[in-house]
């Protein structure tokens, strides 16, 4: 009985042994107000992560290496390849993370040294929507590689860029037509989505090219945040209202204040 025993027990550290970890994700991504410093709170919702974001704020995203190696990050802002403004798609350019390394990225690419700001905006001013793409308007996601062999480059402050499988723009993306009206409001009808991301002012945000061979074709991490204006998330039920007191006390009261306030001028 005892050697039954003693077998059982080997054969589960064996299973344990084999199983697989839960990994961590190869980059973790969040938003920061600028406005504020914040970085916005995220909020779980049937399969998706939330974020609430205000309209007229400008905003970062922020990637984080977890690992000890390099990675390429495919950054898309609805459905817009942040770099080369093309309709996002994995195989394209990147920035590349050096290991542990955590940046934020602060709006569309324009050149090596500028960008032009992300600020929350309604959905007709957003960048996708002006451009003739309103559908993916709200989502932001990124899509991680790992590098194939181990590079032994110096650290970057800022991220530079990885030439994508697909870099030029095809001749229709990159004179995408202004969307009509009824378009944006047709696809508003689809999602309820009230704000967008939009083209803001240029920035100084210098950046460098370097060489990324990927591991596999096909991404390792996909993962996605999806925003929009507090007060919809709110009634959606996303986000928690604000807690109010059921009642207020409005008696007069002997110190309503802690120090003496100046008088109103005369006019």
């Amino acid at each position: 009985m005892l050697h039954r025993i003693l077998a059982f027990l080997t054969t589960l550290a064996l299973f344990a042994a084999c199983a697989p970890v839960h990994a961590r994700p190869l980059v973790d991504v969040s938003l920061v107000d600028r406005d504020t410093g914040e970085s916005l709170a995220r909020y779980p919702h049937r399969g998706d992560l939330w974020v609430a974001g205000t309209p007229g704020h400008r905003y970062s995203v922020r990637l984080a290496n977890t690992t000890s190696e390099r990675v390429l990050v495919v950054l898309s802002v609805d459905g817009v390849n942040a770099i080369t403004g093309q309709t996002a798609d994995p195989s394209q350019a990147g920035y590349v993370l050096e290991p542990w390394q955590a940046t934020e990225i602060s709006g569309w690419r324009k050149s090596m040294d500028d960008v032009a700001q992300f600020v929350f905006t309604d959905l007709g001013d957003s960048y996708a929507a002006r451009t003739g793409r309103p559908r993916n308007v709200g989502v932001i996601g990124i899509a991680a590689f790992r590098e194939a062999r181990a590079y032994r480059y110096p650290q970057y402050t800022p991220p530079p860029i990885a030439r994508g499988a697909r870099e030029k723009r095809t001749e229709a993306e990159a004179s995408a037509p202004t969307a009509s009206a009824r378009a944006i409001v047709a696809d508003e009808a689809v999602h309820g989505q009230s704000i967008g991301t939009g083209h803001g002012g240029r920035e100084w945000a210098p950046t460098s090219r370097t060489g990324f061979e990927r591991a596999t074709r096909q991404p390792e991490q996909v993962s996605e945040l999806r925003y929009d204006e507090r007060r919809r998330l709110v009634a959606l039920g996303i986000v928690p209202r604000p807690s109010r007191p059921l009642w207020r006390d409005e008696s007069p009261r002997a110190f309503p204040n802690r120090f003496v306030a100046d008088p109103p001028y005369p006019r």
